[in-house]
């Protein structure tokens, strides 16, 4: 896999898990909403500032990825790129089915990952309620840094492609591919909250996505399908080289 068919992988894992972000980051997107229609005066109309709010989103994810990036970019200097190679496509591809048997409710594991997560978590948290109401557009980007570090297993089983890629810069744009990914479906909350709800609770929908990165996961973890990481850590030897 290329790198650019990396950030095509990374992006369709967005819009087909984006479906799981309805209940995880739904219930912030209906009280933004609500706080921007009920202060007309102050300019705050809603896509602009949903926008807002999902870049703040995605950039946070850009620094995961970026940091996971850098961390993987160090087992460089201790173990051999066809090493790391190996364990990353074992690793990722087991996050990915993990993933797939999650968002089709076949398997709730990855649950006790984002319970994990949730020790950064409580202490961001607390700066939601300071940025609550929202006053400002500023309030808005500043709202979607936060929650971009909302525990998610969909974006750390993503943060793993991130990891063994072992390149930063690589690594961020990766979670920006994710991130636009699940845009579609969070800049629709609101609009169409009902229905999309009526979607993340439909057991076909949750499973059609399901088995489809089920499937993918299967794939990379029996090596007839690889994640970018491959690619990148290789051209960054021969760089070096």
């Amino acid at each position: 896999m290329t790198a650019e068919l990396g950030f095509v992988a990374a992006f369709m894992v967005g819009l087909l898990g984006s479906v799981h972000c309805i209940g995880m980051c739904g219930g912030i997107v209906g009280i933004l909403t609500s706080s921007l229609e009920q202060r007309p005066e102050k300019g705050l109309s809603r896509l602009p500032n949903l926008l807002l709010y999902n870049g703040g989103r995605i950039i946070s994810y850009a620094i995961a990825g970026a940091i996971a990036g850098f961390l993987g970019n160090g087992a460089l200097s201790v173990f051999s790129v066809q090493r790391v190679s190996e364990v990353g496509i074992i690793v990722s591809g087991a996050f990915m089915i993990m993933l797939g048997l999650y968002l089709a409710d076949w398997w709730r594991g990855l649950a006790k990952v984002e319970a994990a997560g949730g020790v950064i978590w409580s202490k961001l948290q607390p700066l939601t309620r300071r940025l609550l109401p929202i006053k400002s557009s500023w309030h808005v980007f500043l709202m979607g840094l936060v929650w971009g570090w909302l525990p998610c297993g969909l974006v750390y089983a993503t943060l793993m492609w991130a990891l063994f890629s072992a390149d930063p810069v690589y690594s961020a744009l990766l979670m920006v591919a994710f991130g636009a990914g699940t845009l579609p479906m969070l800049l629709s909350l609101g609009s169409a909250t009902d229905f999309l709800n009526r979607a993340r609770t439909n057991p076909m929908v949750r499973r059609s996505a399901g088995v489809v990165i089920l499937v993918f996961g299967v794939l990379m973890f029996g090596g007839l399908a690889h994640p970018p990481h491959v690619d990148v850590i290789e051209s960054n030897m021969i760089c070096v080289t």
